[in-house]
């Protein structure tokens, strides 16, 4: 049976921290358009609160996230336990979207100092918290990190990585705007 909780605790605050992966479920607005759930890894959330929370954009192939959040702000974060007691918690609230280019990201990112590089920064102010059974989510065992999205990002020269976050990310798979480039970048 579901439980709902005021705020992060700090039971929920450790099992959080022990998870080593976490979804992201975002949506636009109206009946149409595509959910989109992204799966997350590496250390890349961070509790700054009761009600309020952040993960690491690193980026990636589409701008679902980003776009959703700056048309209507709801977010769903989900963490399972695959490993030790069943659970499900699910943090649902308002959402927005600290991009690379947008004033306050140097000190968003500094949340994250193994990342030198990342796409947005998603902070959101958690409305409900709910856990639940999982009891039909299976044991896995944690092998390691891939290193693919790191080895990606690190690669680049800063002014390619921008270029091509601005060409691969302008708009979602619905066409919401994505990222946009600044006026004095043009």
């Amino acid at each position: 049976m579901a439980k709902l909780y005021d705020h992060i605790d700090a039971r929920i605050a450790d099992f959080i921290k022990a998870q080593k992966m976490f979804f992201v479920a975002t949506a636009p607005s109206g009946n149409d358009g595509h959910v989109n759930v992204s799966p997350k890894g590496y250390d890349s959330f961070r509790i700054l609160g009761p009600n309020r929370v952040a993960y690491l954009d690193l980026g990636g192939s589409g701008i679902e996230t980003v776009a959703h959040l700056r048309q209507n702000s709801r977010i769903t974060f989900m963490f399972c336990a695959f490993e030790g007691k069943a659970n499900i918690l699910r943090l649902y609230g308002k959402g927005e979207a600290i991009c690379f280019d947008d004033p306050g990201f140097a000190d968003a990112l500094a949340q994250f100092p193994d990342f030198p590089k990342a796409r947005a920064i998603i902070t959101a102010d958690i409305t409900r918290i709910q856990d639940s059974c999982g009891w039909g989510v299976p044991f896995y065992d944690f092998a390691d990190e891939r290193d693919q999205l790191v080895r990606t990002n690190a690669h680049r020269s800063d002014e390619d990585w921008r270029a091509r976050r601005y060409a691969s990310n302008a708009e979602s798979i619905d066409g919401l705007p994505g990222l946009v480039k600044p006026e004095d970048d043009a």
